[in-house]
Parts: structure tokens; sequence; C-alpha cells
């Protein structure tokens, strides 16, 4: 009979597997042994690691699980999750041949650069290998990448691929601040110059042959609900259920807006027309930061671990075409560096003014609260620090579902609601169903870019039909459906929350929201699927 001892040192070899595959992934776990490596991305190196992979399934298919304790079988399953989800990725949706933005991200040295996790000079050190090992990435991508490409992923690359030279002279920067600048100029002149190779052969020669083929397919779809997060329900259900959260968002808009004698679009308007001045959006994020971190201590939602200390920073260059705002948050093996950074995109100088105003609207005072709640307190900061803070497995502080990750924090938005946010007016509440109807439509879009048909024109006028976007974000939302399918984590997550807290809130935690809220983090990030097990256990 196999034991939890027994499975510990195959739960070690695995880790160790995947990570040899993605090394970055480590160190933004806080695993800095792996500092400054880059993953090797030549097929010979990707086809002995899914060899490895798939020796390793066999052996722990071969663990015993009637010989493990329930914690030690969901283990297990992760574990399983774990190889089976890159292994999709490379022979699957064969992300290495058709997407060009995994070799561009893979640049990222934001890590080194965002929290004082070690020494300037060690951090330093880091970031010169990256960059000496970037040509060698980038020239496994050219040998790799076959196209025809998908049009909006190679469209992004370029415009991700513009923005690294200023994230490199940031690295610099750093580097010179500790007296080691040309450590850092000397590895970044041959990167740059292989980049720039890189982006011309993506505009000359694949541009202009670039395919409007995104979709995975309904099948590779399915696989991927279960790589990703054990999700075994059929596509058909998942787009009801989006569907009819779509719905019931709608019509509690409706009834606010029949409550104030207006109409849903005149409330987005209210809003989207009272937004900070470009150069007061860091200022209005800062103040955002404090004010939900005040809230949810008075109102005792959730456990605040100490210490806890986010900072509120521009989004580097090679993000802003991506994202309106992200958490870079501490890992769970990240020491005593518990700095979150917050990061928010500004206004593009080269946009047009109107292009500006548009961004401005969408990041108006109300939504830009909301999306504090999401991405700081109590949403990705505050539960990264409850992952930091608990005891646990190794596959339990490795292992991240997206939907438990990103449905944690979207439930936050309509928890703090709940809660009273907003002091009685309606305006907390307007954002959050905004916000919602966006998570609605991110769904609906992925199922439908993926297995329906869908263009990204079609995808881009339901958002701006549903979720009320004027149309530059709208297609912003749009095209990231198309490389990120997984975007539906959002609302599938929420939802899966929401049905744990009706099960399980009154029956094993006594209405306390607190006991339960640190109950659902204390769970780590697993496979929605797991939760209730998981939080039920806890309970006991």
């Amino acid at each position: 009979m196999a034991s939890a001892d027994s499975l510990a040192p195959l739960e070690r070899e695995i880790v160790d597997h995947v990570f040899e595959l993605l090394p970055t992934s480590a160190v933004d776990l806080g695993l800095h042994e792996y500092d400054g490596r880059l993953p090797d991305y030549s097929v010979e190196a990707t086809d002995r690691w899914a060899v490895g992979a798939d020796r390793l399934l066999q052996r722990l298919e071969a663990v015993d699980a009637d010989g493990l304790g329930p914690d030690r079988k969901i283990d297990r399953f992760l574990l399983r999750l774990l190889l089976e989800s890159p292994l999709f990725d490379l022979r699957r949706s064969r992300d290495l041949d058709r997407n060009p933005m995994v070799y561009i991200g893979t640049a990222s040295l934001t890590s080194y650069l965002a929290r004082e996790y070690a020494p300037a000079p060690q951090r330093v050190d880091a970031i010169a290998r990256a960059l000496g090992a970037y040509p060698g990435l980038l020239r496994a991508g050219r040998q790799r990448l076959r196209g025809p490409l998908p049009r909006p992923f190679v469209e992004l690359c370029l415009g991700m691929g513009a923005g690294l030279p200023t994230h490199f002279a940031e690295a610099e920067a750093f580097a010179a601040s500790a007296g080691l600048g040309p450590r850092v100029a000397e590895a970044r002149a041959p990167a740059e110059a292989e980049l720039a190779r890189f982006l011309r052969w993506l505009r000359d020669e694949e541009l202009p042959r670039a395919s409007s083929d995104v979709a995975l397919g309904a099948e590779k779809f399915q696989e991927f609900l279960f790589v990703r997060e054990g999700i075994r329900s059929p596509i058909a259900e998942i787009r009801t259920a989006g569907a009819a959260d779509l719905a019931r968002n709608q019509a509690r808009l409706e009834a606010i807006a029949r409550e104030e004698r207006t109409t849903p679009s005149a409330l987005f308007e209210r809003l989207a027309s009272d937004h900070p001045p470009a150069a007061e959006l860091l200022g209005t994020a800062r103040a955002y930061v404090d004010e939900a971190r005040t809230f949810v201590a008075e109102k005792s939602l959730v456990s605040m671990p100490e210490p806890a200390r986010c900072r509120v920073e521009e989004t580097p260059a090679y993000g802003r075409g991506l994202t309106t705002a992200s958490m870079s948050s501490p890992g769970p093996f990240d020491g005593e560096a518990a700095d979150g950074v917050y990061f928010v995109t500004l206004v593009d100088p080269a946009w047009t003014p109107a292009q500006q105003e548009e961004w401005l609207r969408s990041m108006n005072r109300s939504l830009l609260k909301n999306i504090t709640v999401h991405e700081v307190y109590p949403g990705h900061y505050l539960q990264f620090l409850h992952l930091r803070t608990r005891d646990g497995s190794l596959a339990r502080k490795v292992y991240q579902s997206s939907s438990f990750i990103e449905g944690w924090a979207h439930y936050c938005e309509q928890l703090v609601v709940e809660a009273g946010l907003g002091g009685g007016r309606h305006d907390a509440e307007i954002s959050e169903l905004h916000d919602a109807l966006l998570r609605d439509c991110r769904l609906l879009a992925s199922i439908g870019l993926h297995t329906e048909g869908w263009t990204v024109d079609r995808a881009t006028a339901l958002f701006q039909s549903e979720a009320h976007f004027e149309r530059l974000p709208a297609e912003r939302e749009a095209i990231r459906g198309t490389f990120d399918p997984g975007y539906f984590c959002y609302t599938l997550g929420k939802l899966a929350i929401l049905d744990v807290r009706r099960r399980l809130l009154a029956s094993k935690f006594g209405g306390d929201l607190r006991r339960f809220h640190d109950a659902v983090l204390g769970a780590g990030c697993p496979p929605i699927g797991l939760l209730e097990e998981i939080v039920a256990g806890a309970a006991r």
C-alpha cells in the first residue's frame, strides 16, 4: 500500500520536472534557485521533456490511491494535472509551434525588479543571465514556429516586443543603481539585436501570410478544461451557466436603472464620465488600495496576514497591450519578501485624443475601485498572502488553478458590495455588475471563438452590446480570447465559490464569513471541482 511518505519523493520529482520546462514559473513562485534560467524550447529538448513526463505519469498512476489519506489523494490529482497541462500545450494546442508570444513573454524581468527578495547583486546576476539566454530562445522560436501563424498572435507579439527594450532599459537602470550597469548592458545588446531580428521576421515574413484561424476546436477545448481545471462538464453546460449568470446580472442592472429612473447605458455613462485625469491615475489607485484594506479589516471579511505591503506602479511597457491592471504577488516560497506590486496601465501618449479618453473612461473612479478590490484587497494580493502563510504540501504550494485564483478575486467584487461598500449608493454595485458582465462575456467569447466559429468582430460586438464596452476596450477583450481561452475562469470560479458558500456557510461555519473565507484561502489554489471537498474538510 502507498502512503503519504511514499508519494513525497515522486511529488518532488514531478515538481522538479515541471520546472525544467517552466523555470520562470518557479521564479514567480519564489523558487529562486531557478533565477536567471530560461527554458530550452528546441524540439529536441521539449520532446525529451514530454517523454519524461509520460514516465512520471505512469509512475503516478501506479500509486495506490486507496493507501493515501484524503489530502494526499487530492495532491496526487494535482500532480497529474501539473504534468498533463504542459503536455497539452506541447502536443495538442502546439503553442510553441504557433504562438510567438510564448517566446516574447518569457523575457519578463519583473520578478527580479519588483521585490527585494535578495541583495541587488544577486538579482542583477539573474537578470544578466536571463538576458544572455534570450537570443537562443528567440532563435529556437524562429526554427519552431510554422506559419501561417494566427494574425492576432503576430500582431500582439509585435506590440509586446516593441516594449521590451524599454523593459530591458529599466533593468539596466536598476543594475546601474547598484553599480553593476555594465553587467546588464553587456547582455542587453545581443538580446535586443536578436529581438529586432525576430520582430522583423514576424513583420516581414509572417504577418503578410498570417491566418485568421485561432480556434482550438471543441475536442481540444474540452481537453483544455480538464488539464487546466480538472473540469469534465460538457462545454454546453458551461456555456449555459455563463449565459444564465449574464442574464441575472443584466436583470439586476435593469432593476437598479428602474429604481433610479434611467437606463443601464445612462448608469454606465455617469460612471464613465467621472474619471481621474491621466496624471492622477496612479495616485487614485494608491488611495483605493488603502481604502480597500481598511474596509476589509473593519468588516472582518477575511484574516489579514502580516506583513502586508503593496505598491502601485505603472504596467511595464511590454505588458501594456495586454492588461488594464494586474497584480504581481510574492510567491509562496518567497521568504520574507512580502511586497506586492499592483500594476495599472496608463494612457499611451501615442493614442489619439479620442482613444485616450476612451481608456480613461474605462478606468473611471468607480471601476478602478472595483479593480483594486479584485487585484489587491481582498483579492489577489491578500489571497497570496494566505498561500504564503499556510502549511501545506509541495503540490498545494505549486499548483495554481486560474479558476480558483481569478474566481476568488471576482467573488470579492460581489462580496464587498454585499458588505456595504459604497455606503448605500448604487455606484459600487453598478461597477461590480459592469465587471461581472465583462467576465460573463469572456466566458461566452472563449467558447464562441474556440468552438463555435466566432470571429474577433463578433466577439467585439458581444462586449460592446452586453458588457457596455466602447470599441477600443471591447476589441482588446475579444483579441485576448484568441490566445487566452482560459479567461472563462473568472465567472466559472466565482460561481463555484458562491455554490460552496451556499452549501457550507451555515452548516459547517455557523454563518461566520471570516471563518469560511479563511478556509477557502487555506485550500491553496486547487481545481474548483475539488473546492467543496477541501473546504468541508477544513471545517471538521
